[in-house]
């Protein structure tokens, strides 16, 4: 995991982030927010009641994951046809529903960054958040299976490794962070193998999956296991989002006081929006021009991760998703404060717009020439993410809640 330097929509005051907001499903609600700020400390804060945008939220969330899970076990009955009948078309199908499946996580990442059930940690038990098994990534290709150069390689080649969930997740980046074993890009490779081509996705052989040939069943293994992995995680999920146990997160996040919950849900948003997709995973790849920088790299999906995390920013501050249509961000501000929302919108529906210029297939903006045009309409939706990510911040300011961002690695 990277180091991260932290700033704040109100960098005067001190911050500490040291307590987990979800050490375990049993663990209270804390009594200090450290999202929430002072009438003191923030000057003058409007009088508002967000209970029902909080509520609303946590639907949404539940929502999303139930269809993020509905979709990955789609993905599995697809990986199940192929292996039961490996063809072309079998083949296609399993890659459109990895395609599918992805489209719903990718609307989650919303949900990521305050340390909620997708990325919490604990420190007493150093257990985590299925967020890094789920989603790593780059990934090094090589420590799965065989690559240009070296047919023999991965832990699918080394039949002294036995491939269960428990071993596959105990090789999981423990010397290189690179070194990813499971999750959706790791399915992704072994649907699609290395992509080899500027202008289009991997082309693995469908005959990598006929049982009985050289290390096929053990490809066969490890594609259906760390699809069973990807589901059991997204159970974890939709369970703690639930809202029927006292147990599960959904009832502490709904029980938090307003400002502390507001402060979580709009920092998950300009931290996706500024930190992880302008920076993380536009700006790196523009200023390395390297092909493997781009996140979904076997399968050339990459423009749709930046067009769905954007959704999701969306989704969560219109308060609506699937049959959920409630009190969202919107509401709230524009109750209070209607130029910020006016702004607000003005922003998502400019980097929507420069989302929508960017080339397909993606890599080819980081394969182009420094003069390209392509890399100009990429650093403009770097710029119009910025853009919505202190728009983001300005509410934390108007709600008198604390927004945080990191600031580098």
């Amino acid at each position: 995991m990277k180091n991260i330097a932290l700033i704040t929509s109100a960098s005067v005051l001190a911050l500490s982030l040291a307590t987990s907001g979800y050490a375990s499903q049993t663990d209270p609600v804390r009594n200090i927010s450290s999202y929430a700020l002072s009438k003191d400390a923030a000057g003058y804060i409007p009088d508002y009641n967000a209970h029902p945008v909080v509520t609303n939220y946590a639907a949404l969330v539940l929502a999303t994951y139930e269809q993020t899970l509905a979709d990955a076990k789609d993905l599995q009955t697809a990986i199940k046809a192929l292996l039961e009948n490996p063809s072309q078309d079998s083949l296609n199908a399993a890659r459109n529903a990895w395609i599918n499946a992805r489209t719903s996580y990718l609307q989650t990442e919303a949900f990521r960054f305050y340390e909620g059930p997708i990325d919490f940690v604990d420190e007493k038990t150093k257990e985590e958040g299925p967020e890094g098994h789920l989603n790593a990534w780059p990934l090094n290709e090589g420590f799965i299976d065989y690559t240009k150069g070296n047919p023999k390689g991965g832990l699918i080649n080394d039949p002294s490794i036995p491939l269960t969930a428990a071993s596959i997740r105990s090789q999981d980046q423990v010397e290189d962070e690179a070194d990813v074993t499971t999750g959706y890009h790791a399915i992704e490779f072994l649907l699609w193998g290395q992509d080899m081509n500027p202008t289009s996705a991997g082309t693995r052989p469908v005959s990598d999956f006929i049982a009985g040939k050289g290390n096929n069943d053990r490809r066969r293994l490890y594609l259906t296991t760390v699809t069973e992995m990807v589901i059991e995680d997204l159970n974890f999920l939709v369970k703690a989002w639930a809202a029927d146990d006292p147990d599960n997160y959904a009832t502490k996040f709904i029980a938090m006081e307003d400002k502390e919950a507001l402060g979580r849900i709009l920092t998950s948003l300009a931290t996706l929006s500024e930190f992880e997709l302008a920076n993380e995973r536009i700006a790196t790849g523009i200023d390395s021009g390297d092909q493997e920088d781009e996140q979904s790299c076997f399968s050339d999906n990459t423009l749709n991760d930046v067009i769905f995390d954007q959704r999701g920013i969306r989704n969560v501050y219109f308060g609506g998703y699937g049959d959920v249509a409630g009190a969202g961000l919107d509401t709230l501000v524009a109750s209070l404060a209607p130029n910020l929302n006016n702004k607000m919108i003005a922003a998502l529906n400019k980097t929507d717009g420069a989302i929508s210029q960017l080339n397909y297939p993606y890599d080819s903006i980081l394969a182009s020439a420094a003069d390209d045009p392509a890399r100009a309409e990429a650093e403009l939706v770097i710029q119009a993410l910025q853009a919505q990510s202190d728009v983001i911040k300005e509410i934390g300011k108007l709600l008198g809640v604390m927004v945080v961002v990191p600031t580098g690695g």
